[in-house]
């Protein structure tokens, strides 16, 4: 039997519009390459660090259920 195959989606795009910050402002302050924020909002890292996180979260006001969804 197939599994099906969830996965963690990335929604900075809607979080940056609505705070009406460029995702090189957010990688500035958050203190990250702009390589890693594109490869992040992308959906291609296979791993967050909660320190990095919690930077995003605090940057944008938000939790982290505003940004990652599962599905």
């Amino acid at each position: 039997m197939a599994q099906s195959k969830n996965v963690i989606e990335i929604t900075l795009d809607e979080m940056l519009e609505s705070r009406s910050m460029t995702m090189t402002e957010l990688a500035d302050r958050v203190g990250i390459t702009m390589a890693n924020m594109s490869i992040l909002k992308t959906g291609k890292a296979k791993a967050i660090r909660f320190s990095t996180l919690e930077a995003i979260c605090r940057e944008l006001d938000c939790q982290p259920g505003d940004i990652l969804k599962y599905g």
